[in-house]
């Protein structure tokens, strides 16, 4: 029996000894399990319940343009966030729900109620980047209704740009979450974007807030800022070209370039219509809006609007490609030249077509140009007389010169969305380029390429040969204002000699001095330019109207690049209609640069004269100092003496032009209405003004006999005050078809 007691007291023993050990072991695995295995997720869990952790958004760097101006800035902003675990019920959640979105407006209170029906949750964002009015009503909210530990708000930034539209495709926009969305706030997104800070508070057994005793800061760190090559003035000249260039040829768009042809750096870079970067979402183009208000589903609604949002966005001068035209003829030239099948010395007879395999290719001038120089093929630009240069490079030497000219490859500039060059898609590969893809390809048809990559090549031609690396981004600068990286201009390839850069540009200078480049023309600087035409190969019976040119032609510092998309009416080549915004952007760009202008005798014969001064003179007197001068008068006033003149003594006022001259103190008549200029030789428009009581000035091509006033800087029927100058625009239609 005894036996029989040992045995089971061992048993007992050896199972509570095991239950003991199993016990604990299982004990101490879950320890070491909870400890070592999980217990980085239950620190962080405990931490959540003691610790509020808030993010401090970064500023993003700032944007400048090449003088310093800023165009994109990070400002405070304020974040709105709720605590649901503080609701005390319904009534107080519907309170918190419908009290917030009445201020923030855009955000639905039943948005808001569902993003706290979780009690759970001790921090819910509701909206961030608020304004200080919305932050200081949402403070004057929680206090009326003692919504003190349900509502809170946490420092925020928010991205400005101060201009709205100014240059907006090129610097484009952040999204909600502070991150680039589209141009260099995109492309340069990890550049822009700062080190986010924190503040950490203690948290009491109800899960409030401790006072700042137990609260630790880390500041937020701004990005690096970026300073552009945009330049704020020539990107303005730009800007106001473009519009006026769609809004008289009734166009589809407008895009342009300025580019300083030896570094390559882009001075002015824009896409109109364009878009207010504050409010990038919004539509404002009335027709765009007409159409979209005759779509009924919701859906196909929202979808549309997408997609016209994301239209505007688009920065044209980099993303479209175009078939250019005549303006390719710049290149077809140059390699002509390099290659030596063609020289300063060439002659062509143009009967008005050529043969090309079973087609017949005409010239825009159907009758033929007859005999003329290769200067003079290209001041008229003579279709069969550059296929023959095609033909006579041949395939192999012709694509040579497509390719290092760059028009296989993508420009390179620091935008996104380039668009990229793909072989028998945008360009003839040389496998696939036959007799009838090199005849049109070296007039310029049946390819296409973007603004940038044309642009590029031209600054090549002017700039000795040198195929230039397009860039935007000037400097870095960190958040003290140090230079911390500098663009270096990059040299890609020498792609012509600097004699055949120079032949070619003086060639082209002629095409503007005589050709279809005209209206280019500018009093006092040489311009070298060619213009284009060409049919759209994507909408029937729609054309792309071009013009690229350099100035000053004896030493390129700017190129200059303006196209106009689907102009409407019959006039729609780039002769007549982008040759005259070029030729404005230019001039306002050079005299903008200090660079001096040279007027030739026939210039100066035609240019402003000093008015004289004949304040205290007898108007009698006065009258006969200024038609001596070739000045006439006109008197306000009905004393004898001139009290007083406009313009004043040593103004510049056109040949011709008109001085008011006032005779009584007290006099109010001051002012005219403005008449109409428009459509009127220049003779006639200013024998107009000065009827009217207002002098001109010239701009555009004056030299030409045939020119006609098409546009002036003060609107007809305006009151504007005697004596001032209104600029009266000019240009002609004669001998500038290239199409």
């Amino acid at each position: 029996m005894s036996r029989v007691n040992s045995k089971l007291k061992k048993r007992c023993a050896s199972a509570i000894a095991f239950i003991l050990i199993f016990g604990f072991g299982l004990d101490i695995c879950r320890l070491f399990y909870f400890q070592v295995i999980k217990s980085e997720e239950y620190k962080t869990a405990a931490e959540a319940q003691q610790l509020s952790d808030t993010v401090i958004s970064a500023d993003r760097g700032v944007i400048y343009d090449a003088s310093m101006n800023v165009l994109a800035e990070s400002a405070s902003a304020w974040l709105v966030y709720v605590n649901p675990s503080k609701i005390k019920d319904d009534a107080q959640k519907n309170l918190v729900a419908t009290g917030l979105a009445k201020i923030l407006g855009d955000v639905k209170a039943e948005t808001i109620s569902e993003k706290i029906s979780n009690n759970k949750y001790s921090y819910v964002k509701i909206k961030g980047r608020i304004e200080y009015n919305e932050k200081t009503a949402i403070s004057e909210f929680v206090k009326e209704n003692e919504l003190y530990e349900v509502i809170g708000l946490d420092p925020d930034t928010k991205r400005y740009y101060p201009f709205g539209n100014f240059a907006s495709t090129v610097i484009g926009m952040t999204n909600s979450d502070n991150n680039g969305r589209a141009g260099i706030e995109l492309k340069y997104n990890d550049t822009l974007t700062g080190v986010p800070g924190r503040i950490i508070t203690a948290k009491d057994a109800n899960s409030g807030l401790m006072s700042s005793n137990y609260e630790t800061k880390f500041d937020a760190e701004q990005g690096t800022s970026l300073v552009l090559t945009i330049d704020k003035t020539i990107q303005y000249y730009l800007e106001k070209g473009l519009a006026q260039a769609v809004t008289d040829n009734d166009a589809a768009s407008a895009y342009g370039i300025v580019m300083d042809v030896d570094t390559g750096a882009i001075l002015a870079m824009a896409t109109m219509p364009d878009y207010d970067l504050n409010e990038p979402s919004v539509i404002k183009d009335k027709e765009i809006l007409e159409e979209l208000a005759k779509i009924k589903d919701e859906d196909e609604y929202d979808a549309a609007y997408n997609n016209a949002v994301y239209l505007m966005w688009r920065n044209r001068a980099i993303s479209d490609t175009y078939e250019p035209g005549s303006v390719f003829k710049i290149f077809t030239a140059a390699a002509g030249l390099e290659e030596g099948v063609v020289s300063s010395d060439s002659s062509y007879n143009c009967t008005g077509s050529i043969r090309v395999a079973d087609n017949t290719i005409h010239c825009h001038k159907h009758e033929g140009h007859g005999v003329q120089s290769f200067s003079e093929g290209l001041m008229n630009s003579c279709n069969p007389f550059f296929i023959t240069i095609g033909q006579e490079l041949g395939t192999e030497r012709f694509y040579k010169y497509f390719e290092a000219f760059g028009f296989t490859e993508k420009a390179g500039v620091d935008l996104p969305a380039e668009a990229t060059p793909t072989a028998d898609v945008t360009y003839h590969s040389k496998e696939n380029m036959g007799i009838a893809q090199l005849s049109s390809s070296a007039f310029g048809q049946t390819f296409q390429v973007s603004a940038i990559q044309m642009i590029t090549a031209v600054s090549a031609v002017a700039n000795g040969g040198k195929l230039m690396q397009p860039y935007v981004v000037a400097k870095k600068l960190d958040q003290d204002g140090n230079t911390v990286y500098e663009t270096t201009p990059t040299v890609k390839r020498q792609v012509i000699s600097e004699s055949t850069s120079k032949t070619v540009i003086e060639m082209m200078e002629k095409v503007v001095a005589e050709g279809t480049g005209k209206n280019a023309y500018i009093p006092g600087y040489r311009v070298a330019g060619k213009t284009g035409t060409s049919e759209k190969l994507t909408v029937d019976g729609e054309y792309i109207a071009s013009f690229v040119g350099c100035a000053p032609a004896d030493d390129p510092q700017i190129a200059v690049l303006i196209i106009i998309d689907e102009p409407q009416g019959y006039i729609h080549g780039g002769g007549a209609i982008a040759a005259p915004v070029a030729g404005s952007v230019m001039e306002q760009t050079l005299k903008y640069m200090n660079v001096e202008p040279v007027y030739t005798d026939e210039e100066l014969s035609k240019l402003n004269a000093t008015t004289p001064g004949v304040s205290g003179l007898t108007v009698s007197a006065a009258k006969t100092t200024l038609s001596e001068q070739d000045f006439t008068a006109r008197v306000v006033g009905n004393g004898e003496k001139v009290i007083s003149q406009y313009p004043i003594k040593g103004q510049s006022i056109p040949m011709g032009g008109v001085v008011i001259l006032y005779t009584e103190t007290d006099n109010n008549d001051t002012t005219s209405t403005v008449p109409d200029l428009t459509g009127l030789s220049i003779s006639e428009a200013n024998q107009r003004a000065v009827n009217s009581g207002y002098n001109i000035k010239v701009s555009g091509a004056s030299l030409d006999s045939e020119v006609v006033s098409y546009r002036q800087s003060v609107e007809e029927g305006t009151k504007a005050e005697l004596g001032s100058t209104i600029t009266v625009y000019f240009k002609t239609t004669t001998g500038v078809q290239d199409d």
